[in-house]
Protein backbone atom coordinates (compact mmCIF):
# COMPACT_ATOMS: atom_id res chain seq x y z
CA UNK A 1 0.00 0.00 0.00
CA UNK A 2 1.50 3.28 -0.82
CA UNK A 3 1.36 6.39 1.43
CA UNK A 4 -1.48 8.04 -0.52
CA UNK A 5 -3.47 5.26 0.17
CA UNK A 6 -2.40 5.01 3.82
CA UNK A 7 -3.51 8.26 4.39
CA UNK A 8 -6.90 7.33 3.62
CA UNK A 9 -9.76 6.91 6.09
CA UNK A 10 -12.60 4.69 5.12
CA UNK A 11 -14.69 6.88 4.65
CA UNK A 12 -12.18 8.42 1.73
CA UNK A 13 -11.48 11.43 3.35
CA UNK A 14 -7.07 12.26 3.60
CA UNK A 15 -6.23 11.47 7.77
CA UNK A 16 -5.80 14.53 9.65
CA UNK A 17 -3.27 15.54 11.91
CA UNK A 18 -3.58 18.46 14.65
CA UNK A 19 -0.15 19.78 15.77
CA UNK A 20 0.14 21.78 18.57
CA UNK A 21 2.72 24.00 19.01
CA UNK A 22 3.50 27.33 20.42
CA UNK A 23 5.40 28.52 18.01
CA UNK A 24 6.21 27.64 13.88
CA UNK A 25 7.86 29.07 10.90
CA UNK A 26 8.77 31.98 10.14
CA UNK A 27 9.55 32.02 14.12
CA UNK A 28 13.32 31.02 14.60
CA UNK A 29 12.69 29.07 17.79
CA UNK A 30 14.16 25.68 17.34
CA UNK A 31 10.90 23.65 18.46
CA UNK A 32 8.70 25.16 16.16
CA UNK A 33 10.98 24.32 13.02
CA UNK A 34 10.99 20.69 14.31
CA UNK A 35 7.33 20.93 14.36
CA UNK A 36 7.41 22.16 11.04
CA UNK A 37 9.64 19.25 9.73
CA UNK A 38 7.27 16.81 10.89
CA UNK A 39 4.05 18.45 9.74
CA UNK A 40 5.49 19.09 6.24
CA UNK A 41 6.75 15.69 6.15
CA UNK A 42 3.40 13.91 7.36
CA UNK A 43 1.48 16.53 4.65
CA UNK A 44 4.33 15.12 1.98
CA UNK A 45 2.84 11.56 3.10
CA UNK A 46 -1.36 12.67 2.14
CA UNK A 47 -2.05 13.94 5.29
CA UNK A 48 -4.16 16.46 6.16
CA UNK A 49 -2.13 18.66 8.59
CA UNK A 50 -3.78 21.41 10.81
CA UNK A 51 -1.62 23.69 13.22
CA UNK A 52 -2.75 25.59 15.92
CA UNK A 53 0.40 28.36 17.16
CA UNK A 54 0.66 31.99 18.03
CA UNK A 55 0.77 34.62 15.82
CA UNK A 56 3.15 36.61 17.80
CA UNK A 57 7.30 36.07 17.80
CA UNK A 58 9.04 34.24 20.63
CA UNK A 59 11.96 35.87 21.10
CA UNK A 60 10.40 39.54 19.54
CA UNK A 61 6.71 39.78 20.12
CA UNK A 62 6.14 42.71 18.49
CA UNK A 63 6.59 40.37 15.46
CA UNK A 64 3.31 39.77 13.89
CA UNK A 65 2.46 37.17 11.88
CA UNK A 66 -0.70 35.99 9.36
CA UNK A 67 -3.67 34.80 11.33
CA UNK A 68 -4.13 31.79 8.69
CA UNK A 69 -2.36 31.05 6.05
CA UNK A 70 -1.00 27.45 3.95
CA UNK A 71 2.59 27.13 3.84
CA UNK A 72 4.13 23.18 1.99
CA UNK A 73 0.52 22.13 2.29
CA UNK A 74 0.01 22.51 5.93
CA UNK A 75 -2.71 24.85 7.01
CA UNK A 76 -1.54 27.49 9.61
CA UNK A 77 -3.78 28.77 12.19
CA UNK A 78 -1.81 31.57 14.85
CA UNK A 79 -4.03 32.20 17.75
CA UNK A 80 -3.76 35.91 19.79
CA UNK A 81 -2.43 36.63 23.23
CA UNK A 82 -0.62 33.83 23.52
CA UNK A 83 3.02 35.25 23.49
CA UNK A 84 4.06 38.38 25.03
CA UNK A 85 8.39 37.89 24.86
CA UNK A 86 10.74 36.02 27.17
CA UNK A 87 11.66 38.76 29.51
CA UNK A 88 9.26 37.93 32.25
CA UNK A 89 8.19 34.48 33.23
CA UNK A 90 4.76 35.28 34.74
CA UNK A 91 4.06 36.97 31.71
CA UNK A 92 4.96 33.85 29.44
CA UNK A 93 2.95 31.86 31.97
CA UNK A 94 0.21 34.30 31.15
CA UNK A 95 0.54 33.72 27.34
CA UNK A 96 1.16 29.70 27.80
CA UNK A 97 -2.08 29.50 29.49
CA UNK A 98 -3.76 31.65 26.99
CA UNK A 99 -2.47 29.43 24.26
CA UNK A 100 -3.79 26.01 26.05
CA UNK A 101 -7.03 27.36 25.88
CA UNK A 102 -6.89 27.95 22.40
CA UNK A 103 -5.34 24.59 21.43
CA UNK A 104 -8.22 22.42 23.83
CA UNK A 105 -10.75 24.51 22.27
CA UNK A 106 -9.19 23.34 18.79
CA UNK A 107 -9.04 19.67 19.94
CA UNK A 108 -12.50 19.72 21.24
CA UNK A 109 -14.23 21.86 17.74
CA UNK A 110 -11.52 20.35 15.08
CA UNK A 111 -13.45 17.69 12.85
CA UNK A 112 -12.13 14.30 11.98
CA UNK A 113 -8.75 14.45 13.77
CA UNK A 114 -6.83 11.19 13.27
CA UNK A 115 -4.14 12.23 15.54
CA UNK A 116 -2.41 14.67 17.89
CA UNK A 117 0.67 15.81 17.71
CA UNK A 118 2.05 17.91 20.63
CA UNK A 119 5.43 18.69 22.24
CA UNK A 120 6.71 20.36 25.97
CA UNK A 121 6.36 24.07 24.07
CA UNK A 122 4.34 25.07 25.86
CA UNK A 123 5.82 22.49 28.91
CA UNK A 124 1.16 21.59 29.68
CA UNK A 125 0.15 21.92 26.36
CA UNK A 126 -0.28 18.44 26.34
CA UNK A 127 -3.11 18.28 28.43
CA UNK A 128 -5.10 19.64 25.88
CA UNK A 129 -4.53 16.70 23.55
CA UNK A 130 -5.02 14.11 26.83
CA UNK A 131 -8.33 15.67 27.19
CA UNK A 132 -8.91 14.95 23.51
CA UNK A 133 -7.58 11.48 24.27
CA UNK A 134 -10.48 11.07 26.95
CA UNK A 135 -13.01 12.89 25.80
CA UNK A 136 -12.54 12.33 21.78
CA UNK A 137 -10.45 9.27 21.60
CA UNK A 138 -7.87 10.56 19.74
CA UNK A 139 -4.55 9.23 19.96
CA UNK A 140 -1.36 11.67 20.39
CA UNK A 141 2.72 11.67 20.53
CA UNK A 142 4.12 13.64 23.05
CA UNK A 143 7.55 15.15 21.94
CA UNK A 144 9.73 15.88 25.18
CA UNK A 145 11.91 18.76 23.96
CA UNK A 146 12.73 19.74 27.97
CA UNK A 147 11.36 19.18 31.03
CA UNK A 148 9.68 21.03 33.05
CA UNK A 149 9.47 21.88 36.45
CA UNK A 150 12.67 20.92 36.37
CA UNK A 151 14.08 22.87 34.24
CA UNK A 152 12.75 26.27 36.72
CA UNK A 153 13.88 23.90 39.91
CA UNK A 154 17.60 23.73 38.23
CA UNK A 155 17.81 27.43 37.38
CA UNK A 156 16.12 28.38 41.02
CA UNK A 157 13.17 30.13 39.41
CA UNK A 158 10.86 27.88 41.67
CA UNK A 159 11.39 25.50 44.66
CA UNK A 160 11.14 22.41 44.87
CA UNK A 161 7.97 20.46 46.61
CA UNK A 162 5.89 23.96 45.82
CA UNK A 163 2.24 23.61 45.46
CA UNK A 164 3.35 24.94 41.28
CA UNK A 165 6.09 22.20 41.17
CA UNK A 166 3.36 19.69 42.65
CA UNK A 167 0.45 20.59 40.54
CA UNK A 168 3.03 20.65 37.70
CA UNK A 169 4.45 17.26 38.41
CA UNK A 170 0.62 15.45 38.18
CA UNK A 171 -0.14 17.11 35.00
CA UNK A 172 2.74 15.93 33.34
CA UNK A 173 1.96 12.70 34.85
CA UNK A 174 -1.08 12.79 33.60
CA UNK A 175 -0.10 13.42 30.12
CA UNK A 176 2.60 10.65 30.03
CA UNK A 177 -0.22 8.00 30.50
CA UNK A 178 -2.42 9.19 28.35
CA UNK A 179 -0.20 9.87 25.92
CA UNK A 180 0.43 6.95 22.77
CA UNK A 181 3.92 7.78 22.31
CA UNK A 182 6.45 9.67 23.92
CA UNK A 183 9.43 10.55 22.32
CA UNK A 184 12.52 12.37 24.34
CA UNK A 185 15.18 13.46 22.99
CA UNK A 186 18.42 11.71 24.65
CA UNK A 187 18.66 8.26 27.02
CA UNK A 188 19.30 11.17 29.84
CA UNK A 189 15.52 12.79 29.24
CA UNK A 190 13.79 8.96 28.77
CA UNK A 191 15.46 8.26 32.09
CA UNK A 192 14.32 11.47 33.79
CA UNK A 193 10.75 11.13 32.16
CA UNK A 194 10.36 7.38 33.54
CA UNK A 195 11.52 8.50 36.80
CA UNK A 196 8.22 10.27 36.52
CA UNK A 197 6.52 7.81 35.16
CA UNK A 198 7.60 4.26 33.76
CA UNK A 199 5.72 4.78 30.00
CA UNK A 200 8.59 2.46 28.75
CA UNK A 201 7.05 0.58 27.10
CA UNK A 202 5.72 3.16 24.93
CA UNK A 203 8.92 5.27 24.84
CA UNK A 204 11.09 6.17 21.33
CA UNK A 205 14.12 8.04 21.70
CA UNK A 206 14.23 10.28 18.72
CA UNK A 207 17.54 13.11 18.40
CA UNK A 208 16.31 16.39 16.90
CA UNK A 209 17.57 16.70 13.53
CA UNK A 210 19.80 19.72 11.94
CA UNK A 211 17.54 22.30 10.15
CA UNK A 212 20.08 22.60 7.53
CA UNK A 213 21.34 19.64 5.38
CA UNK A 214 23.76 20.14 2.15
CA UNK A 215 25.60 17.64 0.72
CA UNK A 216 28.56 19.63 0.19
CA UNK A 217 30.67 21.18 2.67
CA UNK A 218 31.40 25.18 2.18
CA UNK A 219 34.57 26.13 1.72
CA UNK A 220 35.81 29.48 3.43
CA UNK A 221 36.67 31.21 0.44
CA UNK A 222 33.16 30.46 -1.12
CA UNK A 223 31.00 31.82 1.78
CA UNK A 224 29.61 35.40 1.36
CA UNK A 225 28.91 35.27 5.22
CA UNK A 226 32.56 35.37 5.78
CA UNK A 227 33.47 38.44 3.52
CA UNK A 228 30.44 40.30 4.67
CA UNK A 229 31.25 40.32 8.77
CA UNK A 230 35.49 40.67 7.75
CA UNK A 231 36.30 37.51 8.86
CA UNK A 232 38.38 36.56 5.91
CA UNK A 233 41.72 35.16 7.10
CA UNK A 234 40.20 34.23 10.82
CA UNK A 235 39.95 31.62 12.83
CA UNK A 236 36.17 31.61 14.11
CA UNK A 237 34.94 30.17 17.50
CA UNK A 238 31.06 30.27 17.00
CA UNK A 239 28.28 30.35 19.92
CA UNK A 240 24.74 30.07 17.19
CA UNK A 241 21.99 29.35 18.32
CA UNK A 242 19.41 30.35 22.35
CA UNK A 243 21.64 32.33 25.18
CA UNK A 244 18.98 30.65 28.00
CA UNK A 245 19.30 30.56 31.73
CA UNK A 246 21.37 27.60 31.67
CA UNK A 247 23.98 28.97 29.12
CA UNK A 248 27.42 29.58 30.21
CA UNK A 249 27.33 33.00 29.00
CA UNK A 250 30.37 34.93 31.30
CA UNK A 251 32.60 31.59 31.00
CA UNK A 252 32.66 31.72 27.32
CA UNK A 253 32.96 35.63 27.64
CA UNK A 254 36.25 35.44 29.95
CA UNK A 255 37.76 32.60 27.86
CA UNK A 256 37.13 34.38 24.89
CA UNK A 257 38.93 37.74 25.89
CA UNK A 258 41.40 36.09 27.57
CA UNK A 259 42.47 34.71 24.24
CA UNK A 260 42.51 38.69 22.68
CA UNK A 261 46.30 38.17 22.27
CA UNK A 262 45.72 36.37 19.22
CA UNK A 263 45.01 38.54 16.58
CA UNK A 264 43.36 36.17 14.12
CA UNK A 265 40.93 34.56 16.70
CA UNK A 266 37.30 35.64 16.56
CA UNK A 267 34.37 34.65 18.42
CA UNK A 268 30.99 34.91 17.24
CA UNK A 269 27.86 34.70 19.39
CA UNK A 270 24.61 34.74 16.90
CA UNK A 271 21.25 34.18 18.18
CA UNK A 272 19.21 35.51 21.37
CA UNK A 273 17.53 34.56 24.15
CA UNK A 274 17.62 35.73 27.92
CA UNK A 275 21.42 36.10 28.57
CA UNK A 276 22.26 37.56 24.86
CA UNK A 277 22.01 40.96 26.05
CA UNK A 278 25.35 39.78 28.80
CA UNK A 279 26.89 39.67 25.54
CA UNK A 280 26.12 42.89 23.92
CA UNK A 281 26.44 44.60 27.16
CA UNK A 282 30.24 42.90 27.66
CA UNK A 283 30.84 44.27 24.59
CA UNK A 284 29.45 47.49 24.69
CA UNK A 285 31.36 48.03 28.16
CA UNK A 286 34.92 46.56 27.08
CA UNK A 287 34.63 46.95 23.25
CA UNK A 288 36.75 43.82 22.57
CA UNK A 289 37.79 43.66 18.65
CA UNK A 290 37.48 40.00 18.53
CA UNK A 291 34.12 39.46 19.79
CA UNK A 292 31.35 39.76 17.22
CA UNK A 293 27.33 39.43 18.04
CA UNK A 294 24.23 39.05 15.95
CA UNK A 295 21.26 37.96 15.87
CA UNK A 296 18.96 34.88 14.98
CA UNK A 297 19.83 34.38 10.47
CA UNK A 298 16.95 34.01 8.79
CA UNK A 299 17.16 29.76 7.67
CA UNK A 300 17.95 30.68 4.12
CA UNK A 301 21.21 32.10 5.60
CA UNK A 302 21.35 29.29 7.89
CA UNK A 303 24.36 26.88 6.29
CA UNK A 304 26.02 30.15 5.76
CA UNK A 305 26.67 31.53 8.78
CA UNK A 306 27.29 27.98 10.35
CA UNK A 307 29.75 27.21 7.63
CA UNK A 308 31.53 30.77 8.51
CA UNK A 309 32.91 28.91 11.77
CA UNK A 310 36.15 26.64 12.28
CA UNK A 311 34.56 25.20 15.78
CA UNK A 312 31.58 25.40 17.24
CA UNK A 313 31.05 26.04 20.42
CA UNK A 314 28.49 23.55 22.35
CA UNK A 315 27.01 23.71 26.07
CA UNK A 316 25.92 21.91 28.61
CA UNK A 317 25.49 22.36 32.11
CA UNK A 318 25.82 19.06 34.53
CA UNK A 319 22.48 19.73 36.13
CA UNK A 320 20.10 19.86 33.27
CA UNK A 321 21.03 16.57 31.61
CA UNK A 322 18.12 15.00 30.58
CA UNK A 323 16.32 18.34 31.03
CA UNK A 324 17.39 19.75 28.08
CA UNK A 325 19.15 18.98 24.67
CA UNK A 326 21.88 20.08 22.81
CA UNK A 327 20.24 20.78 19.78
CA UNK A 328 23.12 22.93 18.38
CA UNK A 329 25.79 20.30 17.69
CA UNK A 330 23.45 18.83 15.25
CA UNK A 331 24.14 22.43 13.23
CA UNK A 332 27.38 22.20 13.38
CA UNK A 333 27.99 18.98 12.18
CA UNK A 334 25.91 18.92 9.32
CA UNK A 335 28.12 22.01 8.24
CA UNK A 336 31.21 19.77 8.89
CA UNK A 337 32.44 21.60 11.76
CA UNK A 338 34.77 20.37 14.56
CA UNK A 339 32.76 20.57 18.25
CA UNK A 340 34.20 22.61 21.72
CA UNK A 341 31.82 21.04 24.25
CA UNK A 342 31.33 22.93 27.06
CA UNK A 343 29.88 20.27 29.36
CA UNK A 344 29.87 17.15 31.47
CA UNK A 345 30.85 13.20 30.66
CA UNK A 346 28.25 11.51 30.26
CA UNK A 347 25.92 13.47 28.67
CA UNK A 348 24.34 13.39 25.19
CA UNK A 349 26.55 15.94 23.34
CA UNK A 350 29.86 14.09 24.92
CA UNK A 351 28.32 10.46 23.58
CA UNK A 352 28.51 11.63 20.29
CA UNK A 353 31.94 13.27 20.59
CA UNK A 354 33.19 9.74 21.66
CA UNK A 355 31.39 7.82 19.00
CA UNK A 356 33.67 9.37 16.84
CA UNK A 357 36.78 11.65 17.38
CA UNK A 358 34.65 15.46 16.19
CA UNK A 359 36.00 17.83 18.84
CA UNK A 360 37.05 18.66 22.37
CA UNK A 361 35.36 18.34 26.07
CA UNK A 362 36.10 20.67 28.96
CA UNK A 363 34.40 21.87 32.11
CA UNK A 364 31.01 23.74 31.37
CA UNK A 365 31.74 26.90 34.01
CA UNK A 366 35.79 27.03 33.16
CA UNK A 367 36.58 30.10 31.47
CA UNK A 368 40.60 29.35 32.18
CA UNK A 369 40.03 25.75 30.60
CA UNK A 370 38.23 27.34 27.83
CA UNK A 371 41.10 29.53 26.84
CA UNK A 372 43.65 26.06 27.06
CA UNK A 373 41.54 24.74 24.89
CA UNK A 374 41.37 27.25 22.56
CA UNK A 375 44.84 27.87 22.11
CA UNK A 376 45.07 23.68 21.61
CA UNK A 377 42.65 23.97 19.09
CA UNK A 378 45.21 26.58 17.69
CA UNK A 379 47.98 24.74 17.45
CA UNK A 380 46.12 21.97 15.73
CA UNK A 381 46.83 21.03 11.91
CA UNK A 382 44.26 22.19 9.36
CA UNK A 383 43.82 18.84 8.52
CA UNK A 384 43.02 17.17 11.61
CA UNK A 385 40.47 19.93 11.54
CA UNK A 386 38.87 18.61 8.58
CA UNK A 387 39.15 15.10 8.96
CA UNK A 388 36.86 15.75 12.39
CA UNK A 389 34.52 18.04 10.58
CA UNK A 390 33.86 15.14 7.94
CA UNK A 391 33.88 12.36 10.71
CA UNK A 392 31.16 14.75 12.08
CA UNK A 393 28.91 15.05 8.58
CA UNK A 394 28.92 11.83 8.18
CA UNK A 395 27.32 10.90 11.28
CA UNK A 396 24.61 12.97 10.60
CA UNK A 397 24.38 11.18 6.97
CA UNK A 398 24.54 8.01 8.33
CA UNK A 399 22.77 8.08 11.66
CA UNK A 400 21.45 11.73 12.82
CA UNK A 401 19.56 13.47 9.25
CA UNK A 402 16.44 14.65 8.91
CA UNK A 403 15.20 12.02 6.15
CA UNK A 404 16.24 9.32 9.03
CA UNK A 405 15.34 10.77 12.25
CA UNK A 406 12.14 12.72 11.06
CA UNK A 407 10.83 9.67 8.85
CA UNK A 408 11.34 7.50 11.96
CA UNK A 409 8.98 10.25 14.03
CA UNK A 410 6.14 10.61 10.95
CA UNK A 411 6.28 6.49 10.76
CA UNK A 412 5.35 6.39 14.53
CA UNK A 413 2.46 8.24 14.04
CA UNK A 414 1.26 6.20 10.90
CA UNK A 415 1.65 3.44 13.02
CA UNK A 416 -0.23 4.44 16.17
CA UNK A 417 -3.56 5.71 13.42
CA UNK A 418 -2.73 1.45 11.88
CA UNK A 419 -2.70 -0.06 14.68
CA UNK A 420 -6.38 1.62 16.31
CA UNK A 421 -7.77 0.74 12.44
Amino acid sequence: MNRENAASTMSGHPRKLLVLSHFYPPDPASVGQHMADAAREMSRRGWEVRVVTSDRGFEDPSQRYARREVIDGVNIKRVPWSSFGKKSIFLRAVAMGMFMLHCLFAVLSERRVDYILVSTSPPLCGFAAAVGKALRRIPFMYWVMDLNPDQLIVLGKTKDGSLTVRLSNVMQRLILKRADHVVPLDRFMAERVNRKLDVSEKTTTIPPWPHEEAEDLLRHTENWFREKHELNGCFVLMYSGNHGYSTPVNSMLDGAQAVSDEGHVRFMFIGGGVRKREVDERIERDKPEHIISLGYQPMEHLRYSLSAADVHLVTMESDVVGIVHPCKIYGAMAVGRPILLLGPSPCHAADILEEERIGWRIPTDDAEALERAVREVLRTDASELEDMGRKAKRLIDEKYSKKILCGRLCDLIEAGVDGRS
